[in-house]
């Protein structure tokens, strides 16, 4: 999930781990997002 902070943007996961950030723009943080997802969710 993306989260609000003071320096911009978080991404962080669901019990609150850092995923990356922070990011001056919001289309930033849902681009890490989406890598994250992707790598998540790969086979192999």
């Amino acid at each position: 999930m993306i989260k609000k902070v003071k320096a911009g943007y978080k991404v962080v996961s669901e019990k609150g781990k850092n995923l990356g950030g922070p990011y001056k723009s919001k289309a930033a943080a849902q681009k890490r997002l989406r890598q994250v997802e992707f790598f998540k969710h790969r086979k192999g």
